[in-house]
């Protein structure tokens, strides 16, 4: 029963650690100097650090990072000595994607898809905490000034990881609404009595959401760094086409809006039926 126990979590890993790659490649926003934005790549090492716990996350995510490290094995050529190497590869890959292993932290939890939320912004604002530290050490006086390098930092890697978070948050919420992970045996979450439409309303709701945010940051995050020095400045944000943003927030709310009254009257009328 062990082996096959072993054999089912290696299976899951190696698949999840496949999928967070592939995801990883699809990128929203992809910054000049360093950071992407993806379409929740986190996702999938989170689950299984919440299905299987800690340690076994953090071997997962440390799996993960190596195999991230290989897709940057360029950014090794712009270190200044081997100490800063060996501090690249830490910093901003192993001990960053292990990171993801904190999705464990709250699997305790009774609400599913409250536990996958606080378990994908815990790992994500670890994760984003070690690209601070590389930021304002490794790569002070290389791609990031000298002076001021821990401000700079924290600005800097907020531009792609801030979107990452939410979409990661909101992605790991829905997933858990659909999916319970909790059992050895993945299956459809369990319903209660609420209309199987209204289920259907609300991730319809929670996906164009998703879609307003990444939209959202492709539209804003981009011009906060320069394509051609690589300065972050905040003043970017003045290019912003605020037509399109205002017009992708207006749609969005309004579709929202309407999804969530029309589940709430499928969840009254239903409960009436019942109680007639």
């Amino acid at each position: 029963m062990k082996n096959v126990k072993l054999l089912q979590k290696m299976t899951e890993s190696a698949v999840m650690i496949a999928l967070a790659t592939i995801l990883s490649l699809i990128k929203v926003i992809d910054m000049p100097y360093g950071g992407s934005v993806t379409f929740a790549s986190m996702l999938p090492l989170i689950i299984i650090a919440y299905r299987y716990g800690f340690p076994w996350g953090a071997l997962t995510g440390f799996v993960y990072g190596l195999v991230q490290m290989l897709f940057g094995l360029n950014n090794l050529s712009y270190a200044t000595s081997f100490g800063a190497a060996i501090a690249i590869i830490l910093l901003d890959y192993l001990f960053a994607f292990a990171a993801t292993s904190l999705g464990a932290v709250f699997r305790k939890m009774e609400n599913a898809p409250t536990a996958m939320g606080c378990g994908a912004l815990f790992a994500c604002v670890v994760r984003y905490i070690f690209h601070v530290i590389s930021g304002c050490t490794v790569w002070a006086g290389v791609s990031i000034p000298s002076s001021d390098g821990l401000v700079y930092s924290l600005a800097y890697n907020a531009t792609y990881m801030l979107p990452e978070t939410i979409i990661t948050v909101i992605a790991a919420v829905y997933i858990a609404l659909v999916i319970d992970f909790s059992k050895p045996k993945i299956a459809a979450a369990k319903k209660s009595d609420i209309p199987t439409a209204s289920y259907i309303l609300s991730g319809i709701a929670g996906l164009v959401l998703l879609a307003a945010i990444t939209a959202v940051s492709i539209l804003v995050f981009p011009n906060l760094q320069d394509a051609e020095t690589g300065d972050f400045a905040i003043t970017g944000i003045a290019n912003t086409n605020f037509t399109a943003l205002l017009i992708v927030a207006i749609v969005a709310i309004v579709i929202i809006a309407a999804l969530l009254i029309a589940k709430k009257v499928l969840t009254s009328n239903s409960n009436k039926s019942k109680n007639a």
